[in-house]
């Protein structure tokens, strides 16, 4: 762990902590946008579950306003077209999703986000607890991990963890308390580390 924690320190004290300080502003400006552009970004989120992210973002460009109002066949089909691997679930629970349209901003704006991650799980069929910390993530909390492949990789080369075969509420839940010392000894939120460490890991800073 101290290994890791040197090197997110390095990268705080680079010039990638502009990035990652305008990555995180963005995040924060996103949680008072509209309704439906917190929806699209839970749209996202569910594309990115076994996926790229950074195909996600370009389907999701492509897409904008088609996640609210496409019928399910034709959203199929041009999530096909776009070349996601999943376009015939992926289509499904976002039609079913939509069933939270006019819910989203006001449980996104009165609940803790660790709560909140519990009701989205819940209620959105397709959002893990990966997704679901990505979309809080992503409209501006920062004291939520999310743990995908790359995380785990990364964790594992750096001998904090050993990469589990599945990944359980409760691994996951262990697997973010590491993650949150990890942050509080390199002066980061949890937001943010997420953000140095997919540098780490990838050499991109993305969403």
């Amino acid at each position: 762990m101290e290994r890791l924690v040197s090197d997110v320190k390095k990268l705080k004290n680079s010039e990638i902590s502009l990035l990652v300080k305008a990555r995180i502003s963005e995040f924060k400006k996103r949680r008072e946008a509209s309704e439906e552009e917190i929806f699209k970004e839970l749209c996202f989120c569910l594309l990115t579950a076994n996926f790229s992210a950074k195909e996600g973002i370009r389907i999701q460009n492509a897409l904008n306003d088609g996640f609210i109002y496409l019928p399910r066949e034709e959203l199929e089909n041009r999530l096909r077209e776009l070349g996601h691997r999943y376009p015939r679930v992926r289509a499904e629970y976002i039609v079913e999703a939509r069933k939270l349209l006019g819910k989203l901003k006001s449980e996104i704006s009165r609940k803790d986000p660790r709560v909140l991650r519990e009701w989205l799980v819940k209620n959105v069929k397709g959002l893990g607890y990966k997704e679901a910390s990505h979309l809080l993530r992503n409209v501006g909390f920062e004291n939520v991990a999310i743990i995908d492949f790359h995380i785990l990789d990364l964790l594992e080369r750096y001998g904090v963890i050993k990469k589990p075969k599945t990944l359980t509420r409760r691994r996951y839940l262990e697997i973010e308390d590491k993650l949150r010392k990890i942050a509080e000894l390199s002066g980061t939120s949890l937001g943010e580390l997420d953000l140095y460490l997919w540098y780490l890991e990838t050499g991109k800073i993305l969403k």
